[in-house]
């Protein structure tokens, strides 16, 4: 993500001399940097220590010579080599990076910081050392830094609370004490941006970063920038403005909408969540779902308080950030230190539909994630099976379209570029076509490629424009419970587009929801449940819900205790009471009753592993 290989050529393809060399040349350069700014100095420090310490191994590795070297052992120098390119990254922006902003986003660099001892110890650990010839003396060497870098990992340093506390007032829209001077002279002092010389080193470090904006937010990147003009008029400088430049202003000076609301970014990446994922942290209930409780019990005019005590909000990460940082080995969630109850990614369905709301409200759009070409052909390759699948589609026998799909399938689970290569070559119109083939079984096949193919954003369009989603319909009302499944599963992918949320409840598609709600096998009703809860963000989808009988559906999700899915009916509930009709069923109901037990009950009734529907990908 951060192109690690970018730096001196390609990994891929180096000599063992050429890689060796290579990372001596990264090692000797972090320890030419003498600037670290104070919030990470310490950090910055011990790392360069470390790294030293590798230096005696890459000594007696160009040494040794490369002609015994294998294929096995050259991949894992290249390995090593992109953890110590990571490694410079992180340092070069440690001594260089603009002061407020390593200062205002230092629990993110800290995890930074971890991902790179994760890194080198993974590289350590996968290397041949008695195939490369490494001398025990060396080897204990490196075992000492592989320790140390474990022991860095499950120390949290120690955080300069008045540090953080300062900053959040002079960042506050609200406290009066924001310009106060005392507070401004103390931040002063702690970052070490008092002197001419040194704010003038500052102007250039905001002035790139307001530039590149890499994950920044408009609002967060004005307030660095007028906190940098508070230091500079506090230091008698003549005050000039950090943004010369059209390009630079433009940065900025774009429609408030463009601000990033901090929630949808990820603590890791810092950049704006396209598929956010929730991790197990053990949490007992959530502030969102108490929050849930207490709005539609005010929207039915009884509200409800109650001793409930709530451990912490669920944490939200990018699922390509948490993933590596899962594959790195740790166990533990990188915000808060928690031990993960499991390593499942549960999606954070309701904060993807409020980014997207964003996004389209405001004309932004996600980040596309780019194609990258593998090595030694296999890009290539992948085109080329791709092609001849396509192909197999339109074959009249059934058996080679049934294998054609089912790999299909299988290669759009597996990989998102793949998602756009088999949309490139054509996959989707015989695919919807094949739909409505009079063989469940191929029915169930094609429905789930389908839903996986509709995770990327251009793909829901191109399905839904081929005329899809009425044969989907027919499959969820007559399909195996699989297919009955992965129906609903694919409607909800398919619904993160207000176009085809209107078209799905016009094609009568939310009665056939309800029904597998009520009636559907466990999974089925959680998928249903979350196609019905995006669909329902629709005004007229709610009427159609209502009048299909959803609301008893809901009440005895909530009565079964067996069932799990708690947070699943409140969450449509919540959307459903906002409607007349919706208020007017549930006041013939045992709503209050069930709700006003389920908050007495929290603590034992929603304590329940985050679920993981058909949108895992089958």
């Amino acid at each position: 993500m951060e192109g690690e290989t970018g730096e001196k050529g390609s990994v891929c393809g180096s000599s063992e001399g050429d890689v060796i060399g290579e990372m001596m040349e990264v090692i000797e350069n972090v320890g030419s940097y003498v600037g670290f700014r104070r919030t990470q100095r310490k950090e910055s420090l011990n790392l360069v220590r470390r790294l030293k310490l590798l230096v005696p191994l890459l000594e007696e590795l160009r040494e040794l010579g490369t002609a015994a070297v294998s294929g096995e052992a050259l991949g894992c120098l290249a390995r090593l080599k992109k953890a110590l390119v990571s490694a410079k990254k992180l340092l070069k922006n440690c001594n260089y990076g603009s002061k407020i902003y390593l200062a205002h986003e230092s629990e993110a660099v800290a995890v930074r910081f971890h991902a790179v001892y994760d890194k080198l110890n993974q590289a350590l650990d996968d290397l041949p050392y008695n195939d490369l010839g490494i001398s025990d003396e060396v080897k204990e060497q490196v075992e000492l830094m592989r320790m140390q870098l474990k022991r860095a990992k499950r120390r949290t340093e120690t955080q300069d609370i008045e540090l953080a506390m300062d900053l959040m007032v002079v960042f506050s829209k609200t406290d009066d004490r924001n310009a106060d001077t005392a507070i401004l002279e103390r931040l002063a002092s702690k970052l070490e941006l008092r002197t001419v010389a040194d704010l003038k080193v500052e102007t250039a470090a905001v002035r790139k970063l307001v530039k590149e904006r890499a994950g920044l937010s408009a609002e967060a990147s004005q307030q660095i920038v007028e906190l940098l003009g508070k230091f500079k008029k506090l230091a008698g400088m003549e005050e000039s403005s950090v943004l010369d430049g059209p390009v630079l202003s433009r940065n900025l000076q774009k429609c408030p909408s463009l601000v990033i609301p901090h929630e949808f970014l990820c603590p890791i990446s810092l950049e704006i969540m396209t598929d956010p994922v929730i991790v197990a942290t053990g949490q007992v209930i959530s502030y969102e779902l108490y929050e849930s409780f207490c709005i539609i019990l005010a929207m039915l005019s009884t509200v409800i308080q109650s001793d409930i005590v709530f451990p912490g909000i669920l944490k939200t990460y990018e699922r390509e950030s948490i993933q590596k940082w899962l594959d790195s080995d740790h166990h533990t969630c990188p915000k808060t230190g928690q031990t993960l109850v499991h390593l499942s990614l549960a999606p954070n369905y309701a904060l993807r539909n409020l980014i997207l709301q964003w996004c389209e409200k405001n004309q932004f759009e996600l980040p596309r994630k780019d194609i990258k070409a593998g090595s030694n052909g296999s890009s290539i390759q992948v085109k080329q099976k791709i092609s001849s699948l396509v192909q197999n589609l339109s074959s009249s026998q059934p058996d080679v379209q049934r294998k054609a799909i089912m790999k299909i399938r299988m290669l759009a689970k597996e990989n998102p570029d793949n998602r756009i290569r088999i949309a490139n070559r054509g996959g989707i119109p015989p695919l919807v076509q094949l739909l409505s083939y009079p063989d469940s079984k191929l029915q169930e096949h094609t429905v789930t490629a389908l839903l996986n193919l509709s995770i990327d954003e251009a793909n829901k369009r191109l399905i839904a424009r081929e005329g899809a989603i009425p044969a989907i319909i027919e499959i969820l009302q007559n399909g195996t419970d699989e297919a009955r499944e992965n129906s609903a599963a694919a409607l909800f992918s398919l619904s993160m587009l207000d176009e085809n949320k209107v078209m799905i409840g016009s094609l009568n598609g939310i009665p056939p929801l309800v029904n597998l709600l009520q009636n559907g096998t466990t999974r089925g009703k959680k998928d249903a449940a979350t196609a019905l809860f995006n669909l329902s963000l629709n005004q007229s989808n709610k009427s159609r819900a209502i009048k299909a009988g959803i609301i008893p559906a809901l009440l005895h999700l909530l009565e079964d205790k067996n069932l799990g899915m708690i947070d699943e009916a409140l969450s449509i509930l919540l959307l459903l009471v906002s409607h007349p009709e919706g208020r007017t069923e549930i006041g013939r109901l045992s709503f209050i009753v069930t709700l006003v037990e389920i908050m007495k009950d929290g603590t034992r009734r929603t304590r329940s592993v985050p679920h993981q529907s058909s949108l895992s990908w089958v």
